[in-house]
């Protein structure tokens, strides 16, 4: 951006990074199927949000959060792609249902389906 040039528009930088910040990051290891590159993503987008504590940046932030943004989906992606194990993978039906009973028990409220 030359002199004098503008980032996007707070609406248009809230609109880009969904502006609800996750209070957990999700297992993605060993799942069938495999976790997807949008998934490990918004992975590394909680994981720098609670870095820097920004849901949006500003925009003289923006470069700074982008680049470790995408250095930490690339990692994050090497990481999975690298691990081993000998357990079965996970059906993610199955964990999804019992981590929403885990929710139901903990919080009181009927699970949803």
């Amino acid at each position: 951006m030359g002199p004098g040039a503008r980032g996007p528009s707070a609406p248009e930088a809230a609109d880009r990074y969904d502006p609800v910040m996750c209070r957990n990051i999700k297992t993605l290891f060993n799942f069938d199927p495999p976790a997807t590159d949008e998934e490990i993503e918004a992975s590394a987008l909680q994981f720098v949000r609670k870095l820097s504590g920004f849901n949006v940046p500003s925009r003289a932030n923006e470069a700074a959060f982008n680049a470790a943004l995408e250095e930490t989906a690339a990692i994050a992606r090497r990481l999975i792609d690298s691990l081993e194990t000998n357990s079965p993978p996970k059906n993610r039906e199955e964990e999804a249902l019992r981590a929403r009973a885990r929710a139901a028990e903990r919080f009181g409220t009927q699970p949803a389906r």
